[in-house]
């Protein structure tokens, strides 16, 4: 299995960036993280970061035919952007939203998402944990796909 981990604006200043709301933990940490838990898994991952729309919708599109899955966290374009959504249905990967913190516990403007629409789960205020929650749903979900 073949998965890709995007993440959007902002991200790539995790530990420095509010950290009573993000925690601690750097951007670099959130990697090590997940290409620990997928090389513990033998799962191939690519994880990528933009803090620019238009790259994070190419990504999107050239992983068409290459990846198995999408893990996204799209950060503040979960509630501005349509390209992202309108990639992610067109390319027909399988993929779960993530979000570090409850979104629903936060800004108003925060509790509207584009991007779930395209998405078969969204995982929100689980930190880190999420990310993994994410892969190990589209694990099984690609298992029972192909067995």
């Amino acid at each position: 299995m073949k998965l890709l981990v995007i993440n959007g604006p902002n991200l790539n200043l995790l530990g420095i960036r509010e950290p009573h709301i993000y925690g601690k933990g750097t951007y670099k940490d959130l990697k090590k993280y997940i290409r620990g838990y997928c090389s513990k898994n033998n799962i191939r991952v690519s994880i990528y970061q933009s803090n620019h729309e238009g790259c994070i919708v190419d990504m999107i599109q050239r992983a068409m035919g290459r990846f198995d899955g999408i893990v996204i966290n799209p950060a503040a374009y979960t509630h501005t952007s349509v390209a992202i959504p309108d990639a992610l249905k067109a390319v027909g990967i399988p993929t779960v939203e993530v979000h570090i913190t409850d979104v629903m516990t936060r800004e108003e403007f925060r509790r509207i998402s584009y991007v779930s629409s395209a998405c078969e789960k969204t995982i929100s205020g689980k930190g880190f944990e999420g990310y993994i929650e994410a892969i190990l749903y589209l694990k099984g979900r690609l298992n029972k796909q192909n067995p």
